[in-house]
């Protein structure tokens, strides 16, 4: 992390806040955001409480005054426009986690079917992904469809998720036969077996490059500074690594 403040060894905070840092997170980074919490708690002390949202919501509360510490995104755009509206700390900005996409399915119907095949000839069978305007991962979904030039004719069978926790949620219910969810959430061990599955090759999308930034509010802030230095650190890149998410060397 490109810090405005020298890094923080985590044995010199010694004084914890009497709040916890308060941290906004893209709702696709919740099951690593979990052990990041878990692991800098464990060796600093300090309390970290997580508010979680499509990327969009997060984004709008930050602009609407809304009092987190730190925003980690699921796309770069929405950190930088918050440094260059002067609501993100300069220089803190950083990328955590870079996320790809894959075709999923519960479906029984769909037991050893090729997913993408499916996509050709959906029939009345529905397509869950995330909501484009507000979700990174919703706009990557749409911009592989229409690479692969299906958007017109899977348009009628979309199904959106507010964001990609939801769009999972769907597909797992078999309310959606098919999703595009985060290649990191079809990794997850409490997920059931897929009966068909597709990874999506990156070049049919933009890249899901996850941004992290430092708020204003906590500008001086030790404790969210710490902990976006941890994320950025060794233990944190091994953690996101672990939940199927590429890390920049």
């Amino acid at each position: 992390m490109r810090s405005h403040r020298l890094f923080l060894p985590l044995l010199l905070l010694t004084s914890a806040h009497a709040e916890p840092v308060t941290v906004a997170v893209a709702s696709n980074f919740l099951t690593p955001m979990a052990e990041l919490v878990a692991a800098f708690e464990g060796s600093t002390g300090e309390r970290v409480r997580v508010s979680s949202a499509s990327t969009g919501v997060l984004y709008a509360a930050i602009r609407n005054g809304a009092g987190y510490a730190a925003f980690l995104a699921a796309d770069s755009e929405r950190p930088r426009l918050l440094e260059a509206a002067g609501l993100g700390v300069p220089g803190t900005r950083f990328t955590y986690a870079i996320g790809t996409l894959e075709l999923w399915s519960a479906d029984p119907r769909l037991a050893n079917r090729d997913c993408r095949a499916v996509l050709d000839d959906l029939g009345n069978r529905r397509l869950a992904i995330a909501n484009p305007v507000t979700a990174p991962y919703g706009a990557a979904a749409q911009a592989f469809l229409q690479r692969a030039g299906l958007w017109e004719a899977v348009e009628d069978n979309l199904v959106f998720g507010q964001n990609i926790a939801q769009t999972l949620q769907f597909v797992v219910t078999r309310n959606a036969s098919l999703g595009l969810i985060a290649t990191a959430q079809a990794r997850s061990g409490r997920l059931p077996e897929p009966t068909c599955r597709w990874p999506v090759p990156t070049a049919m999308h933009p890249p899901i490059e996850q941004q992290a930034i430092l708020l204003q509010s906590a500008a001086d802030n030790d404790a969210a500074i710490a902990f976006l230095d941890f994320v950025a650190g060794p233990e944190g890149r091994a953690i996101i690594r672990a939940q199927g998410y590429e890390v920049q060397d």
